[in-house]
This record gives structure tokens, sequence and C-alpha cells, in this order.
């Protein structure tokens, strides 16, 4: 199966040379068997020429917000619907994760609370606990598209894990992030971060965090075979 990621930013230089671009984030949490990838650098207003181009897209994390005035913003966001219209399936991570809610007539701003990082619990609807995942994040979901479904939050994130029926699958949380790179970004983008935020983060840990399950759900998801 062809995935395109749809790369939404750039990790920070230090960053990049010691864990790679978001991109590649996305092969080794995914694996390098599971797809034949192709990146488009949105953000360098590198768009595809199609959404028949791959089977499949993934959305990644950034530093820019979906309600961001720049051309580029505004192409994703339209990709994004003619996605959803062609029934491939997309996940969104992140700032993807926003994007698409936005696409599909959501609305996304600034969290209420200020600043999520590090590891975050959350919720199903009913009250039991889905994953533990690292998160980074100031805006958030704040009005849910009408086809969405919550599958976990938090008191602070109502709307973390979200699905569209089959087309559909996204997080607000991060499960590519390690704990060294949360503390890397910390060190090179934590400068707004309140001091208890970013103790917490720069203290984070991978025990318990669903990385590898959230793995084998994207992958699931994107290709049920």
């Amino acid at each position: 199966m062809r995935l395109g990621i749809l790369q939404t930013g750039h990790a920070p230089d230090d960053l990049r040379r010691d864990f790679g671009d978001y991109d590649y984030l996305f092969r080794r949490l995914l694996g390098e068997e599971a797809f034949d990838y192709v990146t488009y650098p949105v953000v360098d207003d590198i768009f595809p020429g199609s959404v028949e181009d791959t089977d499949g897209w993934l959305i990644t994390g950034s530093r820019y917000s979906v309600n961001d005035a720049d051309p580029w913003m505004g192409k994703l966001i339209a990709f994004i619907s003619q996605i959803k219209a062609s029934g491939r399936p997309m996940v969104g991570i992140c700032f993807g994760h926003q994007a698409i809610a936005k696409a599909l007539g959501g609305e996304v701003g600034e969290n209420p609370g200020g600043w999520i990082a590090g590891e975050s619990d959350y919720m199903t609807p009913e009250g039991a606990h889905d994953r533990t995942l690292h998160a980074w994040h100031q805006e958030q979901i704040l009005t849910l598209p009408s086809t969405a479904q919550v599958v976990s939050g938090s008191s602070a994130c109502p709307y973390a894990v979200l699905r569209y029926g089959v087309g559909a699958l996204s997080y607000q949380a991060h499960p590519e992030f390690t704990a060294d790179f949360i503390r890397g970004l910390v060190a090179t983008r934590g400068q707004s971060l309140p001091d208890g935020i970013k103790s917490g983060a720069n203290n984070a840990d991978e025990a318990e965090i669903a990385r590898a399950r959230t793995s084998v759900e994207i992958v699931t998801f994107l290709n049920p075979r």
C-alpha cells in the first residue's frame, strides 16, 4: 500500500539531526515495511497532484495553526476535504487531527487551559482508561464536526482521539514522539511553557506509553487488508 505523508512542519534542526524529520518519525513508528511511503512537504507548498496519487494519507504535526492565513494552509484544508470525498483513509496527528476537524466542519482554537505537554492520559466516554501518549499542543478542537465519534479524551482535552467512520482516524497526542524527543522539544521550543508543564515534560517517561498499540491501530486502520 502506498501511503502519502502530508508533512506540515519540520522538526527543529538539532532534533532533526538526532531523530530525523517528522515524516521519518512516522516511518519509524509504523515500520518501514508497513507501507510504500512518499512524503509531500506541504508546509513548503509542495502538494500531491491528486488525492489518487496514493492509497491512503497521513497528516503530521506542525508548529503552525490551522487558522493561519498562509496560502498552503487553505490548500491543505481543501485537499483534506477531497481525500474524505474520495473514500481513501486518512490519519491525522496533532495539527493533522485539528486540520481534519476544521476541513469537516469543526472549530479549532486555543485550549482554555493553556499548554498541554508531556504524558497525557485519555479516557473513553464511558470513563475507562484508553491510553497514555505524549502530547504537545496549545490549540485543540473546540467544536466537533457532526460526523466525528469521540474515542477518548480528558478533562483538559475532551476530543483527543476521533474516528470518522472508516474514512478518518485522528489523535491530538503524538504517538510518534518518544520521551527523548519530548525533552528535546522542551529544550528547543519550550520557552513559552509554564514552569510546571515544562518540568513535567522534561520528566517524560516511556513507561505505560501506548505508542506500539497506537501504531498497530493506525496501520490496521489505513490498511485493514
